[in-house]
C-alpha cells in the first residue's frame, strides 16, 4: 500500500515545492493539491463537510493554481507523483488544459495523476459557463476530448460539449493512453458507474464512512464491465490509525493520503517526518 500527502495550497505557509521535496525525502509516493479558481461570496451550494454555506477552511479563498503548484514541485523532485485532489476540468478550456497536463507529464517524466471532480460549488461552476445539471456528462466529454489530443497524431473530437476537427497537438503525455484519471466523489452507485465508464479509480471524500463496502461495489462493477486489472482507490485519511490502515490494506486500498497542516515549512517538515515513521509498518 502506498502513502501520499495532500497540501491545501494557499498563499501562506509552506510552498508546494518545499512540501513535495520533504515528502519525497521521507519516502512518500505522491503529493496532491486541490483546485478552486474562486469562491463566489453569495452561494446556495452547501459544502459537503459542513452541510451548509460555511466553508471549513479559509484556504478555499486563497487556493493556488494546481498546475503551477505541481510544476514547481516537479522542478525540485525526481520521483514523487504529482496529483490533484481534485482538479476541476470543467473550469478550463479542455484543449488548453490537455496541453498543460501533457506538458507537466512530459517534463516530470510521467508523474501526473489526474484527480478530477464534478464540483460541489455550483455557483463557481456557473461563473465558468458550466450548466450544473450537465456537469457529469460534460466532464466525461471533456476527458474524452483531452484523451484524443493525448493519443492521436491527428486528433479530433465531436461531442456534446467539445468539438474540434483534425488537429496536431504535442507533447503527448509520457503515460499512455492517459495519466490515470481518478474521480474524487462520494461512494455512490452513480459515481462508481461513472468511474467504470470514464475513469481509472476513486478518491474517497474526507467524510466517507463506507470505504470497504465502496471498494467491493466498485470492483464488482469494474469486473462486470470487463475492465482490466483493478480500480485504483485512494483514501483520504485523518490521523494514521493502525487498525484502519491494516483494514484498508487488506481490502485493496491502493494509497492512503494524509493532509498537511497549514503552517510554516519547519513545522510541516517535522509533521512529514513523524507521519513517515507512523506509516512505515504498513508499506
Amino acid at each position: 500500500m502506498k502513502f501520499g500527502v495532500s497540501l491545501f495550497t494557499c498563499d501562506r505557509g509552506i510552498t508546494p515545492a518545499a512540501a513535495a521535496r520533504s515528502a519525497e525525502a521521507h519516502g512518500f509516493d505522491h503529493i496532491y493539491v486541490p483546485e478552486h479558481t474562486h469562491i463566489p461570496v453569495v452561494r446556495s451550494s452547501n459544502h459537503p463537510a459542513t452541510g451548509d454555506e460555511t466553508l471549513p477552511d479559509d484556504r478555499y479563498l486563497r487556493t493556488l493554481d494546481p498546475w503551477v503548484s505541481l510544476a514547481s514541485a516537479a522542478s525540485v523532485t525526481e520521483r514523487i507523483g504529482l496529483g490533484t485532489s481534485v482538479a476541476l476540468p470543467l473550469e478550463h478550456d479542455p484543449i488548453a488544459l490537455a496541453k498543460t497536463i501533457a506538458t507537466l507529464d512530459h517534463l516530470s517524466g510521467g508523474r501526473v495523476t489526474f484527480g478530477v471532480g464534478f464540483g460541489w460549488n455550483l455557483e463557481e461552476l456557473a461563473d465558468h459557463g458550466v450548466p450544473p445539471a450537465k456537469r457529469r456528462t460534460a466532464l466525461k466529454d471533456y476527458l474524452a476530448a483531452m484523451q484524443a489530443l493525448w493519443t492521436s497524431d491527428e486528433a479530433e473530437h465531436d461531442g456534446p460539449f467539445v468539438s474540434f476537427g483534425p488537429s496536431w497537438a504535442w507533447p503527448k503525455p509520457v503515460q499512455q493512453p492517459r495519466p490515470e484519471i481518478l474521480l474524487g466523489a462520494g461512494g455512490t452507485e452513480k459515481n462508481f458507474e461513472w468511474i467504470v465508464a470514464a475513469g481509472d479509480g476513486w478518491i474517497t471524500t474526507p467524510i466517507e464512512e463506507a470505504v470497504e463496502g465502496g471498494i467491493e461495489r466498485l470492483t464488482t462493477l469494474w469486473e462486470q464491465a470487463g475492465r482490466d486489472g483493478s480500480p485504483r482507490v485512494v483514501v483520504l485519511g485523518d490521523a494514521p490509525d493502525p487498525g484502519a490502515l491494516a483494514r484498508w490494506r487488506d481490502v485493496g486500498v491502493s494509497e492512503v493520503v494524509f493532509s498537511l497542516p497549514d503552517d510554516t515549512a519547519d513545522t510541516v517538515e517535522t509533521f512529514v517526518a513523524e507521519l513517515a515513521t507512523a506509516v512505515a509498518p504498513f508499506r
